[in-house]
Order: C-alpha cells, then sequence, then structure tokens
C-alpha cells in the first residue's frame, strides 16, 4: 500500500469513526464541532468531507438516526413527548415538524397506525403472507416432483 492510499484510508477511517459517534450519542445534544473532534477534523472540512462520504451533512444524518430511533420507539407505544425527549430533540414542536416532513404522518398518527397493524397482524397472521409467496408454497405442495432435502 502506498502512503498516499494508507494517508486515504486513515482519513476515511476518522470519517467512519465520527459516524459512529453520531450513532451512539445520537440521544445527546452534539453538534457539527463535537463530532469534528471526535474525527480530528477542523468543523468546516469534517461537513464537507462526510457529506463527500455519505451524501448528507452530519446534521441531516444526525437527525435521520434520531427519526429512525424515534419510529423504532413509537411502535412500542412509549408516549410521544416521552420519545421526542429519549431521542434527542429538545422541543416537540420541532420534532413534530421533522418525523412529519421525514414520514408523512404526525408522530401520534404513525404510532396509531403501527399498533393498529400489529394488532391486525396478531388477530389474522395468515392475511398478511405474500401472494408470491403463498402461491410458491401451494406450487411446491401440488407438484410430484419433490426436491432432494
Amino acid at each position: 500500500m502506498s502512503e498516499q492510499e494508507f494517508q486515504k484510508l486513515y482519513l476515511y477511517r476518522r470519517i467512519v469513526q465520527a459516524k459512529l459517534f453520531i450513532d451512539t450519542h445520537s440521544a445527546e445534544s452534539i453538534d457539527a464541532g463535537d463530532i469534528a473532534d471526535e474525527a480530528c477534523y477542523s468543523k468546516y472540512h469534517f461537513i464537507r468531507t462526510f457529506k463527500s462520504i455519505y451524501g448528507k451533512t452530519p446534521h441531516q444524518y444526525l437527525i435521520a438516526v434520531r427519526i429512525e430511533r424515534a419510529r423504532a420507539l413509537l411502535e412500542t407505544g412509549m408516549p410521544v413527548t416521552e420519545v421526542c425527549l429519549s431521542v434527542g430533540f429538545d422541543s416537540l414542536g420541532s420534532f413534530t415538524g421533522l418525523f412529519k416532513r421525514r414520514t408523512g404522518l404526525t408522530p401520534s398518527a404513525y404510532q396509531r397506525d403501527k399498533l393498529a397493524r400489529t394488532r391486525q397482524i396478531a388477530a389474522a397472521p395468515l392475511a398478511f403472507v405474500p401472494g408470491c409467496f403463498a402461491a410458491m408454497y401451494v406450487r411446491t405442495q401440488n407438484s410430484n416432483i419433490r426436491e432432494a432435502s
């Protein structure tokens, strides 16, 4: 490995380390400066490099991580305000606005829909088997040719 390749790999690893820092500390109050410090970059150089690798700024990535975690918590039935605070948002209004922009639903509507679907699946699980799998199962059950196991 040449010196230049080694240097690129080293810099890339620092950016990945910063991404992992975001993943681990997303519920805390962190900003681009904190993340850049973790990667040992200047703030603005870090933001440019992170965006060139991941296609979004560190802040955009942080928001995406928080929204994904919020979705998972909402599906458990946790109250919306509690979810908002536990994923790292300070304001219920900003959380609701960002969540709606990303998912198309408010957090409470998302939670209501997901919990209703979970109840429907529990009541009639076979109704949620995709048709392609059901057709494949029927085909193998009615076939004269059996695969060797």
